[in-house]
């Protein structure tokens, strides 16, 4: 009975364990700013998505990072990556930079001051906002007089949410409305900062028209050769100050060692001796990796109990199995002996009727001749 009950409890544990280890990839899937990387991979091509955050004082510029993505074809060229698509539109890496801040929005209804993205690059290809109307912009549209506002902007500055195409002016600059976002809702997004409206408007905007406090995010997908070859592109060109910046290779922060290495640092996360702002996309996913920690901790509490009563009822069984090893090794030879005799016993019999079979063939050709010709004869 007790062995029945050890039995069942380390089978429902194991099933514990494929559960929690099924939610971990489902949540993981889930972050849809977490997977450009499998958006853009082709097929048998691994792309790595690489973000890299900066501290107020870390003076990256737009011009710096126009140096690095005119580096970049170069580094995959001596990695030996080159185009192989026949579409000319197709492209090998995309990049995208941000910067917080914030700007004053005005229509004909209302004046609203509120948080502010300012973009450049590809940079709702890693952030596929969901939009209730309208359509994206890219940062690197030659007119930079677009913007995004949330809904509750949106509601704020025109008391509706149907607002794509309308104009709102920014220090007397008009700028059109290219659509209208939903407003992320939760307890992680609003303690990452989406606790008021959000706009987006150009890099440019932001930083002529409005309060930008610095660059504070670039974001490239690229091809990654070899494992790490990303990051390290990143890293020696955008984060060799570790003191004012900080790379992370998303495409792997929430697999099995990159979680276990955060539960060995429990109790450290929280203390960052850089300056550091991150925008609320990464303030959401350091969240995550937070709460996925604790769950892989229950993990590996769940899979060591099943493999510890499975040893268990292995030893248990090993002791009361009323037989020994060299009793089993000499049942399993005397087995495969007679198996590879009835085998030679088989291809025996074959061999013999397959003869028998050829004489009587040879028997019928001789006499067979000799009847036909007595018939003629007669």
């Amino acid at each position: 009975m007790k062995k029945r009950i050890v039995g069942i409890s380390g089978a429902v544990s194991f099933v514990v364990f494929l559960m929690l280890f099924w939610a971990v990839r489902h949540v993981a899937a889930g972050i849809p700013e977490q997977q450009m990387a499998g958006r853009w991979s082709g097929e048998g091509e691994a792309a790595a998505q690489v973000s890299c955050f900066f501290s107020v004082n870390s003076g990256i510029t737009s011009d710096r990072i126009e140096e690095l993505e005119h580096s970049v074809d170069g580094a995959l060229a001596e990695a030996s990556v080159v185009q192989e698509s026949e579409n000319p539109g197709a492209r090998l890496w995309a990049d995208a930079y941000s910067a917080s801040g914030t700007i004053t929005m005005v229509s004909d209804r209302a004046s609203l001051e509120a948080d502010a993205v300012g973009i450049g690059g590809d940079f709702f290809l890693f952030h596929p906002l969901k939009l209730l109307s309208g359509s994206y912009f890219s940062g690197n549209d030659v007119m930079k007089d677009y913007c995004i506002i949330d809904e509750d902007a949106a509601w704020q500055l025109f008391g509706s949410s149907n607002v794509a195409g309308m104009y709102v002016y920014i220090n007397g600059i008009p700028h059109m409305v290219a659509g209208v976002a939903e407003r992320p809702r939760g307890r992680l997004e609003e303690g990452a900062g989406l606790d008021g409206p959000l706009v987006y408007v150009s890099y440019e905007s932001l930083e002529q028209l409005g309060q930008n406090h610095g660059i504070n995010c670039f974001e490239i997908v690229m091809p990654n050769p070899v494992t790490g070859f990303a990051e390290k592109f990143v890293r020696d060109n955008l984060g060799s100050d570790e003191r004012e910046t900080e790379v992370v290779e998303n495409t792997s922060r929430y697999s099995f060692l990159p979680r276990l290495k955060l539960v060995s640092r429990f109790g450290l996360r929280s203390m960052n001796g850089r300056a550091i702002i991150y925008p609320y996309w990464e303030n959401i996913a350091r969240g995550y990796e937070d709460i996925l920690a604790l769950v892989t901790l229950f993990e590996m509490v769940f899979l060591l109990y099943a493999v510890g009563t499975a040893s268990v009822l292995a030893v248990i069984w090993w002791r009361h199995k009323g037989w020994t090893v060299k009793e089993k090794a000499l049942l399993l030879k005397d087995k495969a002996e007679r198996f590879w005799e009835r085998a030679r016993e088989k291809r025996r019999e074959h061999r013999q009727e397959k003869k028998a079979g050829k004489m009587l063939e040879r028997s019928e050709n001789k006499t067979g001749p000799q009847e036909g010709q007595g018939g003629n004869l007669l």
